[in-house]
């Protein structure tokens, strides 16, 4: 565990570090953030005094990076008085004239470890997050539990029950469904985004504050849904890998209009221990070299792609068969990540000749321009669905989702039938210069790339359909739309003033060859009848080449007469 020198000295100056030493004190007060520097071999105790009388429940918590803390009621952790987890807490039920808590710190790894704690106290009419858990180890357990894969992210937790005085009987947990009972409890998940492209703890550790207390929980995180004790108390979001989110619960009271915040959780969706695919190197080199050889013909196709209409065909005939045939592949077989890719680029490169040659035999522009379209239709209706219009509940069934999905793709075909130049220099426009925008991901996190990766995504897992799947907006995102923007208006533009005086498309090249021929045949008068055949030149170029290598012979007494 590293963590810069200026970040220590700057806690240091404000004096709010607490170095863990031989005598392991660590005076806390309600409500306040300290951090601490953690150690394995020497614990550190946390307490709290002179708590007030009307205060019932204290909840303490602690937070680090990436290495794990334990946190006990006793010096000795036993399973059901102690958890381990970077962010993780206790709940102290206060007895009646008790006014001291005291809770035992330590880290699991030999060098010290930077962290926040933080104690909360709540009252009698309060919920008490995790008062009926029946899951996981804690009698009463506050905390969120998280697991992150590259596709999806998912949290649980145990259910709140009712507040009550110090020295009562908690409220039963099963004793009915009724208004006076734990069944009328609501829980709001909340989901806060760490600044892009920063990993660093101090950050972390400033910003995780702002989602540990309700009334900043409300002012900073942003609701994603609510929850009845009907429903199950576990969600899932879509992962963004290096990406630091923080994710919390307030469970409420309607009776009482009382709330209670549960144990804030964070994750970047990586490791950073990994030596390769860390959170720091996310990208792997096969796919850096895929989407920026992408990102060059895509440039090129956004200014040149109607007047370089071949290059434009393989183009989209690449996009379009690469992507279904990676979902092929994918599904039906276990090959490596680079296996699977170096395999997509071979077919999509034959995809995008055999669009060039079935254009160049059978001169069908009704086909390619039908390729063309849902080309951009895709892009089209997966922007619709990156907007937070994708996560409303009705779209969580498949079958609404994708038939919602083709209508909005299929509509772009459509409506540019009668004008097949303009959909063909929007589409080189808009999808090659997005193909831009996905190069540059793979160097610098930009949330635009998962407009084209969630439907990836959702097409490749049957269960992503149960992830919220919205994103970060933030300064990068900003300046990658008006890049995108740019990119496309300046494209569109171009081709628009550049082509508006020719033809629509370029002649069916297969007929325009057998009518050339015909003509060569039949006209007499026409010089290139006489052109000799194919064999014929071939074999006279070869002479001309060979005869450049010879060397000269002499030719004896050469004589002014006789030259």
């Amino acid at each position: 565990m590293t963590f810069s020198l200026s970040s220590l000295v700057l806690l240091g100056l404000l004096g709010v570090l607490r170095h863990g030493g031989a005598s392991g004190l660590l005076e806390l007060s309600l409500g306040k953030f300290r951090y601490v520097l953690l150690n394995q071999t020497n614990p550190e105790e946390a307490v709290i005094r002179n708590i007030a009388s009307n205060v019932t429940v204290v909840i303490f918590q602690v937070h680090s990076q990436q290495s794990d803390v334990v946190i006990s009621f006793d010096k000795n952790p036993s399973m059901n008085s102690s958890g381990t987890g970077v962010d993780k807490g206790l709940v102290s039920i206060l007895q009646p004239q008790q006014s001291v808590c005291t809770w035992y710190l330590r880290s699991l790894v030999a060098s010290q470890v930077l962290s926040t704690a933080i104690s909360i106290p709540y009252m009698e009419k309060d919920p008490i997050p995790g008062g009926c858990n029946l899951e996981f180890d804690l009698e009463v357990d506050p905390n969120i539990y998280l697991d992150y894969t590259l596709v999806d992210i998912h949290i649980k937790f145990a259910p709140a029950n009712l507040g009550y005085t110090r020295g009562a009987n908690p409220p039963s947990c099963d004793s009915g469904t009724g208004q006076n009972s734990r069944w009328r409890l609501r829980y709001d998940v909340y989901r806060y985004f760490l600044p892009e492209n920063d990993l660093s703890e101090m950050v972390l550790m400033s910003h995780i504050q702002k989602m540990s207390e309700v009334q900043s929980i409300k002012a900073n995180g942003v609701k994603m849904l609510t929850l009845t004790t009907d429903d199950k108390t576990n969600v899932y979001f879509s992962s963004l890998p290096g990406q630091g989110v923080i994710y919390n619960v307030i469970v409420w009271d309607p009776l009482w209009n009382t709330s209670a915040a549960y144990i804030p959780v964070h994750t970047y969706a990586c490791s950073f221990a990994d030596l390769v695919d860390n959170c720091s190197s996310l990208s792997k080199l096969s796919t850096k070299v895929f989407f920026t050889a992408l990102a060059v013909l895509g440039l090129f196709a956004c200014f040149f792609g109607h007047r370089f209409w071949k290059t434009d065909l393989v183009f989209m005939g690449f996009i379009f068969t690469a992507f279904f045939f990676f979902v092929f592949i994918t599904r039906v077989t276990g090959l490596g990540y680079d296996l699977r890719l170096t395999l997509t680029a071979v077919a999509g490169i034959i995809g995008g000749l055999f669009l060039v040659a079935s254009w160049w035999r059978f001169g069908s522009v009704l086909l390619c321009m039908f390729v063309i379209g849902l080309v951009l239709g895709f892009l089209f209706s997966s922007t619709v669905f990156f907007t937070p219009l994708g996560d409303y509940r009705v779209f969580r069934d498949d079958v609404v989702f994708w038939v919602t999905f083709s209508s909005v793709a299929l509509m772009i075909p459509v409506l540019f039938a009668d004008c097949p130049r303009i959909l063909n220099i929007l589409a080189s426009g808009i999808v090659g210069s997005y193909a831009v925008i996905l190069a540059i991901a793979c160097y610098v996190y930009t949330s635009l790339a998962y407009i084209t990766l969630d439907l990836l995504r959702r097409v490749l897992n049957d269960y992503f359909s149960r992830a919220y799947t919205n994103v970060p907006f933030q300064t990068n995102d900003f300046i990658m739309l008006s890049v995108w923007t740019m990119l496309a208006l300046s494209g569109v533009t171009v081709q628009l003033r550049r082509e508006r005086s020719e033809v629509p498309f370029p002649p069916h090249p297969y007929l325009t060859w057998k009518r050339e021929r015909e003509r060569r045949s039949t006209n007499v008068l026409d010089p290139s009848h006489h052109i000799p055949p194919l064999r014929e030149r071939i074999h006279n170029k070869l002479l001309h080449i060979k005869e450049c290598f010879q060397k000269e012979q002499p030719a004896g007494e050469r004589t002014p007469l006789l030259l």
